[in-house]
């Protein structure tokens, strides 16, 4: 985006999560712990009878705190973006490889 002199560049999510409503189980840890608060609590109830976590959708760092501090195994994923020079250009352009990137595994 140009505004006047100024360039405002878009900035990008260096990371996202998954979320497994299966294997959540509402104990909010990762809404406690989660550095840019981009998690919160479901209003809906999963099949089991629990409020589960959610991702905004955007914002995530990728730190991978959520995962550290989350008790269900594979209830929560951790992808973080890879950042790739494109030859000749000299700027960096954002890729996503999850099987690179993930943090959580």
């Amino acid at each position: 985006m140009v505004e006047g002199n100024k360039i405002e560049a878009k900035k990008l999510d260096r990371g996202w999560l998954r979320i497994d409503g299966e294997e959540c189980k509402g104990c909010g840890l990762c809404i406690e712990a989660c550095p840019p608060k981009v998690i919160a609590m479901r209003e809906e109830l999963n099949p089991y009878g629990y409020r589960t976590a959610i991702y905004a959708g955007a914002g995530c760092t990728g730190c991978g705190v959520c995962f550290m501090v989350c008790p269900e195994p594979g209830a929560i994923t951790v992808f973080r973006a890879v950042v790739r020079r494109v030859e000749g250009s000299g700027h960096a352009n954002a890729g996503v490889e999850e099987a690179i990137s993930c943090a959580s595994n």
